[in-house]
């Protein structure tokens, strides 16, 4: 299989910097989890919820929070927000920012580079997202050269859905990814959240679902089923 992660992207993500909150639970972090938010949020989003995760039984746990860029997003008439990538409709079929989602792609990559010259294997780094910060996890995560710890994927879906099977890598064939959704979701459609699913069993991954009764949003009992997860996937 093809990884579409060039040493020209990662180059190219390396001369950019993207602002972060880190978070560590304690002296020299044995595993890191990088936290990315959703549309016209910032790395603050997320810092209460990974708060409630007790990750004490695997020792010290490095999060970080990356702010996205601020650009124009078309579905919000044009406003500039921090954002992944532009997003026409949330729709499944809908065109998508192939672009700015590489572009991402780069940027998010570097940010696992940057952990593992600190210190931390890929194989005890986790991707985790929430709607457009789960595209990006997805996207990321299954052309990422490394075998990583596995993939956290909130509220959102699996884009460039027709180059996936060609750009996975062998390496991540088998790392766990945890999918969850809301059934009363309006912003993004239940439907495509299955449809992500399927596809995703369809090439082997091995995918933990979890459909909750919420709206676009984290629930307690998703809480609890992510620290569960991250429990098993980053045990030794």
């Amino acid at each position: 299989m093809m990884a579409s992660f060039s040493r020209e992207l990662l180059q190219g993500a390396k001369n950019m910097t993207l602002e972060t909150i880190e978070h560590e639970t304690g002296a020299d972090p044995r595993a890191s989890i990088i936290v990315l938010h959703g549309l016209g949020a910032d790395g603050n989003d997320f810092v209460p919820i990974c708060d409630e995760i007790d990750l004490s039984a695997i020792g010290p746990v490095r999060y970080v929070f990356p702010h996205a860029p601020v650009r124009p997003v078309t579905i919000n008439g044009g406003q500039p927000m921090r954002a992944w990538f532009d997003v026409l409709s949330f729709e499944r079929g809908s065109n998508e920012d192939e672009e700015g989602m590489r572009a991402s792609q780069a940027l998010i990559g570097a940010l696992i580079e940057a952990e593992i010259a600190r210190g931390v294997p890929a194989s005890r780094i986790v991707l985790m997202g929430f709607s457009q910060g789960c595209a990006m996890t997805l996207l990321t995560g299954l052309r990422y050269p490394q075998r990583l710890a596995g993939l956290v994927a909130l509220s959102g879906w699996l884009p460039l859905v027709e180059s996936t099977a060609g750009e996975r890598v062998e390496e991540n064939a088998d790392m766990p990814i945890f999918l969850a959704h809301g059934k009363a979701d309006s912003v993004v459609p239940f439907a495509r959240a299955e449809f992500s699913r399927d596809r995703l069993n369809e090439l082997g991954h091995a995918v933990e679902w979890h459909a909750y009764s919420i709206v676009h949003t984290v629930s307690l009992q998703e809480i609890h089923d992510i620290e569960a997860f991250l429990q098993r996937a980053l045990a030794e």
